[in-house]
């Protein structure tokens, strides 16, 4: 961790464009998408103008009234936006809020809530269409980012307002709060510091530098509401990588895009890279060109990972996946290369960052943690989040003497691989790891397009399956995938639109399992 703090004066996410225009103002950020809060500026901007843009904005709620260390909690209509006003907030001291448009009105109203009274900043379609009328009285003042709504006020209206200097908040202040992913429950809201992010920037630069020595279009489909994208960033504009951000994941459209601007690296959701392996069956060759491969969030199956270097045409492709979390950041990082076959143990995520990150696994009944016995794996790193806003006793709960438990299961190889196995609240006693049950399917199984393994009514596994295009599922062929693996009940198929998911693509396995415990049941 001692890296991590050396001259550490936060990340400054206010003026992050404005620093990078400087050294790179010609740089071309590429969209997929209008913004909402400046359909015209189309979707190819320079750096330039999109620090212009930002510093529009912040003028524009600084005219709302909005002052250095208020909340303003984002939750709009999906788009790349949402990250430019958050940077907007910051820029004039505010704290933003982040909320992720896929959650409900009512959790969203629950939120704003415990944000004691923040600006809401949101738009026509979200007050008419999802959030309830109390968040009026949960919120101080609520501002449009489009449309109209009685009782809000437009900021299209405040266009021209005076430009007010950047506001530069302590290094240790709130710079950013965002949610976790609400698997286990309403999503809390983390608290991170411009140190903090700052923490989890350097160890992602400093990994990056020596794989990607050169300039490459980086290309990245993120959650516009979480801290990943803000790192990733970073890393990008100081770089002076031209930038194509992605709203859309859908495969077809994908390829379009990625067929014309060729990018060198993709930062992706795990999801988001099983939706596009068959990218790497399309004759235009979109990935031929990227060098990197970059994931974050959650460990990513090992057919997947080799269908995306199978299609790069580099001499030597790269696959980095980093396993952490939204309240400590990127804690571990392993990287894979063609050599490493389909075979390779998908449930390896990796060693810590020298000089960053530490990580152990704790006993749970006081035998030594081990792939068939595996304990809570804990991390320290100056990344971590200071507090759940409203939450501090569950916050400290998660510490212990600087140590955060993930909430993660597994075990560390006598070479210090930190390999997890399942999620705490996800063990099935008896069946050992679903995740690495999973993997084997998928490795097995060309079909799959997804596969979660969750505990039934009576405790056994249930697999529920979705496939490509939803044809029906093989069960010959399953029967023989799963010959070797603990016994389970049999597969239950679903669309993979059906299956409840977070702002980052993951599967709400605890949802899932109450969805089939209800009787609920969605065939393909």
């Amino acid at each position: 961790m001692f890296l991590q703090r050396v001259g550490n004066q936060g990340i400054r996410l206010g003026t992050l464009f404005e620093r990078a225009a400087s050294k790179h103002g010609s740089n071309v950020l590429i969209l997929d998408h209008d913004l909402d809060i400046a359909p015209g500026l189309g979707r190819r901007a320079t750096v330039a103008e999109v620090a212009d843009l930002i510093d529009d904005f912040a003028s524009r709620l600084w005219a709302a009234k909005v002052r250095p260390g208020q909340r303003v909690v984002v939750y709009k209509s999906d788009g790349f936006d949402i990250t430019l006003l958050a940077c907007a907030a910051v820029r004039i001291g505010a704290v933003p809020v982040l909320l992720s448009p896929k959650l409900d009105g009512e959790t969203v109203a629950e939120l704003v809530r415990r944000t004691d009274e923040p600006f809401l900043l949101t738009d026509q379609a979200k007050l008419e269409n999802e959030l309830p009328s109390s968040v009026f009285e949960f919120a101080d003042k609520v501002l449009l980012t489009s449309g109209s709504h009685r009782g809000a006020t437009e900021l299209a209206a405040l266009a021209g307002s005076p430009r007010v200097a950047p506001v530069t908040m302590p290094a240790d202040h709130p710079t950013l709060i965002t949610h976790t992913s609400g698997t286990t429950g309403t999503p809390k809201l983390a608290v991170h510091t411009g140190r903090t992010l700052q923490a989890r920037y350097r160890p992602q630069a400093t990994v990056m530098k020596p794989l990607i020595p050169g300039r490459e279009t980086i290309a990245m489909h993120v959650s516009f509401v979480h801290s990943r994208l803000i790192t990733a960033l970073a890393i990008s504009l100081f770089r002076g990588f031209p930038i194509v951000v992605l709203r859309e994941s859908d495969p077809k459209h994908v390829a379009d895009l990625f067929a014309q601007l060729r990018p060198g690296i993709l930062e992706a959701h795990p999801n988001s890279f099983m939706e596009w392996e068959e990218l790497a069956d399309d004759p235009r060759r979109p990935l031929a060109n990227v060098r990197l491969f970059s994931s974050t969030f959650d460990a990513i199956h090992p057919r997947t990972v080799q269908r995306m270097l199978a299609a790069s045409a580099r001499r030597a492709p790269v696959f980095g996946q980093l396993y952490g979390q939204s309240e400590i950041g990127p804690a571990v990082v392993r990287s894979f290369s063609r050599r490493r076959g389909q075979d390779a143990d998908g449930r390896c995520v990796g060693v810590p960052f020298p000089g960053f990150t530490e990580v152990r696994v704790v006993s749970r009944d006081g035998k030594e943690p081990s792939e068939t016995n595996p304990g809570y794996i804990e991390v320290r790193s100056d990344g971590r989040i200071v507090t759940y806003l409203g939450e501090q006793a569950r916050y400290d709960a998660q510490v212990n003497d600087g140590w955060w438990r993930m909430g993660d299961v597994g075990y560390r190889t006598r070479w210090g691989c930190v390999h997890l196995l399942d999620r705490e609240v996800d063990l099935i006693e008896g069946f050992g790891s679903t995740l690495a049950a999973e993997d084997t399917l998928f490795a097995r199984l060309d079909q799959l397009a997804e596969v979660v393994i969750i505990p039934g009514e009576d405790g056994r596994a249930v697999p529920v399956v979705c496939t490509k295009d939803d044809v029906p599922l093989d069960l010959a062929a399953w029967k023989a995938a799963a010959a070797a693996l603990p016994p389970m009940a049999d597969p239950v198929q679903w669309r993979i639109g059906d299956l409840p998911q977070t702002a980052t693509t993951k599967i709400k396995r605890l949802e899932l399992a109450r969805l089939l415990a209800s009787g609920s049941s969605v065939a393909g």
